[in-house]
């Protein structure tokens, strides 16, 4: 039995039997460094389909980004964790989002008949964006999502395919946008009403003093941030995790993608990864709901 964990609060009509339940996958560029990693995680996907959801998969690949400027000598700028991306950046990002790693996915889940769609959010006008201002610094053509199309996943997903989503968004003003891969997702999440969100990334989960954090309540995710015990790359993680939580998302969960099937033992129970959930929802209730 596939465990979508809802839990309380989930708005009606989400799993009802005539709507497939929507999961989006987030996946890290970093978790796909070889061939049996890919074909288990296709596997996974396929399984999904196969008990009754429909699937989209948002993916990174910010090493391919910085391996390429590198081989053609270009400089790499990073402020704050995020890449400053420049007009000629743009166009690497581009060609490695949108091009080698997006086919590389959609290659893997066809190789086990998924019925996989490769796309960037300019496709069809997928991801809307504007340039995003962190805090006055400049970043160029980084941007993040002020609308999701969800017609485009809906024609998708009634001919039964899987959109697989490279991040990039348009603006206005029609400039390609860089969009972090973790809040594109979110975005994602959000707009289609998903009752999972699943980060798939190199790590076993969230961890603090005590080791691996099991379920993660919102207020405990702000006091280990506050504490510096959760940092890095997991911030944004964790606080866009909690943003989809309050517009929406039913549940949303960081697995460790190298562990091979970890999305599949994730959705039949089993408890790895860490699981973050709304302050309101009791544990006791949450297992309920999960066990149901």
């Amino acid at each position: 039995m596939v465990h979508y964990g809802p839990g309380p609060g989930v708005r009606p009509g989400l799993v009802g039997p005539t709507l497939r339940p929507k999961v989006v996958l987030k996946l890290g560029g970093s978790t796909m460094t070889d061939g049996g990693l890919e074909d288990a995680f296709a596997e996974d996907v396929a399984w999904l389909v196969d008990e009754g959801a429909d699937v989209v998969i948002v993916h990174g690949g910010g090493a391919g980004i910085t391996a390429l400027a590198s081989a053609l000598g270009m400089r790499t700028t990073f402020i704050d964790g995020q890449r400053y991306t420049d007009e000629e950046t743009i166009e690497l990002v581009e060609m490695t989002l949108a091009g080698r790693m997006n086919k590389e996915i959609v290659r893997a889940l066809r190789a086990q008949q998924v019925n996989a769609f490769g796309l960037s959010g300019v496709d069809g006008g997928l991801l809307a964006g504007e340039r995003h201002d962190a805090g006055g610094i400049d970043l160029g053509l980084v941007g993040h999502v002020t609308e999701v199309d969800v017609d485009v996943l809906g024609l998708l997903w009634r001919s039964r395919m899987v959109p697989v989503i490279a991040p990039l968004a348009l603006s206005s003003d029609g400039a390609v946008l860089n969009v972090n891969a973790d809040l594109a997702a979110a975005a994602v999440a959000e707009a289609t009403g998903a009752v999972a969100l699943v980060y798939l990334s190199d790590v076993e989960g969230v961890h603090s003093s005590d080791g691996l954090v099991d379920i993660l309540q919102s207020d405990g995710a702000r006091a280990l941030i506050d504490a510096g015990e959760i940092t890095g790359g997991m911030v944004p993680k964790v606080l866009s995790a909690l943003d989809s939580l309050d517009n929406g998302v039913a549940s949303v969960a960081i697995l460790d993608g190298r562990r091979p099937h970890s999305l599949r033992d994730y959705f039949k129970g089993e408890p790895i990864g860490t699981r973050i959930v709304r302050d309101a929802a009791p544990l006791s209730e949450m297992a309920a709901a999960l066990a149901a």
